[in-house]
C-alpha cells in the first residue's frame, strides 16, 4: 500500500496520486481549486467530540492515539475507499494540522498499514 501525508497547505505535485482530504472541516484559507482534493472523506477523521478535546495539545497525544485507533477499529468501513485506492496506485492523505508529528492523519496512516484493519 503505498500512501504519503501531506498538509493541505503543501503544493499538491504529481507524486501525490490519488489525494484524499481525511479533516471533517474545510481547511481555512484554501480553496477546492488550490487544494486539489480527489476526494473528501470527512468519516476518517476523529468523532467531533475526541477532536474537540485533544484540540492539537501534544499532552494528550497519547490518549488521543489509542481513542482513535478505537474508533478505527470499531468502524473500518469509514477508511474502506482509501484502502480501494492505495490498492490502485499512490495515495496521499491530505490533512491541515500545523503539527506533523502528533495529527489524525499519523494515526489513520499507522492504522491502514497495520495488520488491525478488517478487510
Amino acid at each position: 500500500m503505498k500512501l504519503k501525508l501531506k498538509r493541505v497547505y503543501e503544493a499538491a505535485s504529481g507524486e501525490d496520486g490519488f489525494r484524499i482530504l481525511v479533516d471533517r472541516l474545510w481547511p481555512r484559507g484554501v480553496t477546492r481549486e488550490a487544494a486539489r482534493i480527489d476526494l473528501w472523506l470527512k468519516d476518517a477523521a476523529p468523532s467531533p467530540e475526541l477532536r474537540k478535546w485533544f484540540n492539537h495539545e501534544s499532552d494528550k497525544w497519547d490518549p488521543f492515539r489509542a481513542s482513535y485507533l478505537g474508533e478505527l477499529m470499531q468502524h473500518p468501513e469509514k477508511v474502506a475507499l482509501i484502502r480501494e485506492h492505495a490498492g490502485k496506485g499512490r495515495v496521499t492523505l491530505v490533512y491541515g494540522a500545523r503539527d506533523a508529528e502528533h495529527n489524525h492523519a499519523l494515526v489513520l496512516k499507522e492504522f491502514l498499514m497495520s495488520d488491525k484493519q478488517v478487510p
